[in-house]
């Protein structure tokens, strides 16, 4: 039996699924959310339920394939039959959004993917994943499960590996993925990973405000340049 769905509506108009990065739990896009609820149906999916009463019990180790099938899920339960919807991720999220993309384009009009850190896609990518996994599993690490538990505790003990091992090999459908990654984030290895996808997978490439953390720094800029983005991608289709 599959795991019950958890997910959140706001807003009205087309369908924009919000993948969060980290462990999935939607902090800190509250704003980002509300911004792009001027503009579409927003549905922001919380893949472990940490955000809906599940945090502390164990979580095994996490599968992009297990996001990105319960994305599409979500999709279905949202979604008029046949139709598609814009999806937008970040980090992680972005990762499970370009893996949806590859499993499902018949569902997606428009796939923005930001800073997903597939980083092995770089010619020195191993060295890379190596180096980011160390810099953010250091000591001190927050519970995964228990009283304390805290989403970027799962997020380390049960997502930074297997996610950050992803390595997508599609070709995107013509017209339909975007990459981005922050203009505070030039020169870092994210940066020139999301640059790298877009040349791998036959996306365009786009620089938004702030980091890795621009939804959250940044949220009404970032939701406007986001907003024009999927715009102009439904004016390219049409």
């Amino acid at each position: 039996m599959a795991e019950p769905l958890s997910y959140d509506v706001t807003g009205s108009g087309p369908v924009l699924l919000v993948l969060p990065g980290g462990a999935g739990h939607p902090m800190g896009l509250g704003p980002l959310a509300e911004r792009l609820a001027g503009h579409f149906t927003v549905v922001t999916y919380d893949p472990l339920g940490l955000a809906h009463g599940r945090l502390g019990p164990p979580v095994p180790e996490q599968r992009v394939a297990a996001w990105s099938e319960g994305a599409h899920r979500v999709l279905e339960a949202v979604l008029p039959g046949g139709g598609s919807a814009y999806v937008f991720g970040t980090s992680s999220g972005g990762i499970t959004a370009l893996d949806l993309l590859a499993r499902h384009p018949e569902r997606l009009a428009h796939v923005v993917a930001h800073e997903p850190p597939c980083v092995t896609v770089l010619p020195d990518g191993e060295e890379r994943r190596a180096e980011l996994i160390g810099q953010l599993d250091g000591p001190g690490r927050p519970p995964a499960e228990g009283e304390s538990a805290t989403p970027f505790g799962v997020f380390l003990a049960r997502v930074l590996r297997p996610f950050t091992a992803h390595l997508p090999t599609f070709t995107a459908p013509r017209g339909r993925l975007t990459l981005g990654a922050g203009t505070d984030s030039r020169g870092t290895v994210l940066h020139r990973t999301a640059a790298s996808l877009a040349e791998r997978l036959g996306g365009a490439f786009l620089e938004f405000p702030g980091g890795h953390l621009g939804t959250a720094d940044h949220p009404v800029a970032f939701a406007d340049l986001l907003t024009g983005t999927l715009r102009s991608s439904a004016r390219t289709s049409a």
